[in-house]
C-alpha cells in the first residue's frame, strides 16, 4: 500500500492514534497510582518507621517493578513484530489490570506480616512486565500510523498520554484529598480506590484495543517477520541503533523521573510543602507538560529531532544543580511552581519526540523489540532507580549528591546527541 491510500488515511489514522493513545493513558495511570499514593499506603505494607524509611520501602519496590520492564520489552516487543503491534498492546493492558486489581485488593502487614510487602511486589512485578512492553509497542504502533511529514506531532501523543496518566492519578488523589476523604481515611482504606478504578479502566482499554486495525508497515512485511531469525539475533545485528537507544534514554529518563515521579515526594520530603499543595502543584506542571509535547513534536518535523535533544542536553547539564538547589531552598508556592516548570519545558526537548526517534532507527522487522528492550533496560537501571537514589542520598544527609548523578547522565546522553545523525531525515520508518 502506498502512504496516502492506506487503511491509516484520514478519519481512520485519527482513530487510530485516539484509541492507541488512551490504552496506552490507561495503562501509565495504573503504573503512576503506586507513586501517587505510596505516601499514604506506605505504612500499611511496612512497619512503623521514620516517614522517609517507609517511602524508601515503597520506592524500592517501585524500583524492583522496574526490573521487568526489560523482560517485557522482550516478551512483548518480540510478539509485537512477529503477531502484530495491535496483538502486543492488547495483552499489555490486560496483565497491567491483573496488577491493580490485586493491590487493591491486598491486606496490610498488621494482618497477613511478610506477605503484604511480598504481595505487593509481585503486583509491581506484573505492572513493571505490562509496562515494558506498552512503550516499545505504542510507540512503534504509533509511529507507523503516522505520515511522515507529521511523525514528531503523533508520536508526541505517547507522552501526552503518559503524562496524562499521572495526571488522572494525581487529580484524583487531589479530589479525595480535598472533598471526599479525609487524612486518615486515605491512609486506612482510601488509598485502594485508584487501584480499583485502574482495574476497571484497563479492562476498558482492552476492549479499545481490540478494535484497533494493524499498521499498514507490519502486514506489508509480515511474512519475512515470520521467517526471520529470532528476536534477538536479528536486534543485534543492529548494535549501532542500539547503543544510540540506550544512549539517548540515560540522561532523558533520569530527568523525566526525577521532575515528575520524584518530584512530588521531594516537595515533601525536602521542599516542606504540605501532601496537599503536592499534588496540587505537581498536577498543575504536568497539566502544562502534557501540552507542551505536541508543541515540540510539530516543532521537530520542522527543524528535525537532533535540535530539539541537543538543546535539552545542554540546557540539562547546566541547569540541573542550580533549578534543584534553589527549588530545595524555596519559600513560595509560585517560586517552586516556576522552578519545575523550567525544568520540565528542558526535558521537554527529549519527552516529545524520544520515542519517534527510536522507531526511526529500526526496520520494520525488529522495530518494536528494538524501541523496547534496550530502552527498558536503560529505564530499570536509571529512571526506575531515581527515586531511590535520592531519597537514599537524602538519608545520608547528602542530598546534592544526587542534583551532581542527573547532571553526569544528561552530559552523557549531549554527547550520543551530538554525534548521532537527525533520524527525521534517515528514518527506516518507510525503507
Amino acid at each position: 500500500m502506498t502512504p496516502g491510500k492506506s487503511k491509516h488515511s484520514s478519519s481512520n489514522r485519527l482513530r487510530s492514534v485516539i484509541g492507541g493513545s488512551i490504552g496506552n493513558l490507561v495503562e501509565w495511570y495504573d503504573w503512576y497510582a503506586y507513586s501517587a499514593f505510596s505516601i499514604y499506603f506506605a505504612q500499611v505494607f511496612f512497619p512503623k518507621s521514620n516517614q522517609t524509611a517507609q517511602l524508601l520501602n515503597t520506592a524500592g519496590i517501585f524500583a524492583v517493578g522496574f526490573l521487568m520492564r526489560p523482560i517485557g520489552g522482550y516478551v512483548f516487543g518480540s510478539i509485537a513484530d512477529r503477531k502484530g503491534r495491535k496483538t502486543a498492546m492488547t495483552l499489555s493492558v490486560l496483565l497491567m489490570s491483573m496488577g491493580s486489581l490485586l493491590i487493591a485488593i491486598l491486606p496490610g502487614y498488621n494482618s497477613i506480616g511478610v506477605f503484604a510487602p511480598a504481595l505487593l511486589l509481585t503486583a509491581r512485578l506484573m505492572q513493571g512486565l505490562s509496562v515494558g512492553g506498552e512503550y516499545g509497542t505504542s510507540a512503534t504502533y504509533l509511529s507507523e500510523v503516522a505520515t511522515s511529514e507529521r511523525r514528531g506531532f503523533y508520536s508526541s501523543f505517547q507522552y501526552v498520554t503518559l503524562i496524562g496518566g499521572q495526571l488522572i492519578a494525581l487529580g484524583l488523589q487531589l479530589l479525595l484529598q480535598r472533598f471526599f476523604l479525609n487524612a486518615q481515611q486515605l491512609q486506612d482504606w482510601g488509598w485502594r480506590i485508584p487501584f480499583v478504578i485502574g482495574a476497571i479502566l484497563s479492562l476498558t482499554a482492552l476492549y479499545l484495543r481490540r478494535s484497533l486495525k494493524e499498521t499498514d508497515a507490519f502486514e506489508n512485511k509480515e511474512h519475512a517477520v515470520k521467517k526471520r531469525e529470532s528476536s534477538v539475533k536479528e536486534l543485534l545485528k543492529h548494535p549501532r541503533s542500539i547503543a544510540i537507544v540506550i544512549g539517548l534514554t540515560l540522561g532523558g529518563t533520569l530527568a523525566f523521573y526525577t521532575y515528575t515521579t520524584y518530584m512530588q515526594k521531594f516537595l515533601i520530603n525536602t521542599v516542606h510543602l504540605t501532601k496537599d499543595q503536592s499534588t496540587l502543584l505537581t498536577f498543575c506542571s504536568l497539566l502544562i507538560f502534557a501540552l507542551l509535547q505536541p508543541a515540540f513534536g510539530a516543532l521537530s518535523d520542522k527543524i528535525g529531532r537532533k535540535p530539539l535533544l541537543i538543546g535539552f542536553g545542554i540546557s540539562g547539564t547546566l541547569a540541573t544543580v542550580p533549578l534543584l538547589t534553589t527549588l530545595s531552598n524555596t519559600t513560595s508556592l509560585w517560586g517552586a511552581f516556576a522552578l519545575l516548570m523550567a525544568a520540565l519545558i528542558i526535558v521537554s526537548g527529549y519527552t516529545s519526540i524520544n520515542a519517534i526517534v527510536k522507531a526511526e532507527l529500526f526496520p520494520v522487522e525488529v522495530r518494536a523489540l528494538g524501541v523496547g528492550l534496550p530502552y527498558s533496560l536503560t529505564v530499570a537501571l536509571f529512571g526506575g532507580t531515581a527515586e531511590y537514589l535520592a531519597l537514599w542520598a537524602k538519608d545520608l544527609g547528602h542530598e546534592t549528591y544526587y542534583y551532581w548523578y542527573v547532571t553526569i547522565c544528561i552530559f552523557v546522553s549531549l554527547i550520543v546527541y551530538f554525534k548521532m545523525s537527525d533520524t527525521k531525515y534517515t528514518s527506516l520508518i518507510d525503507a
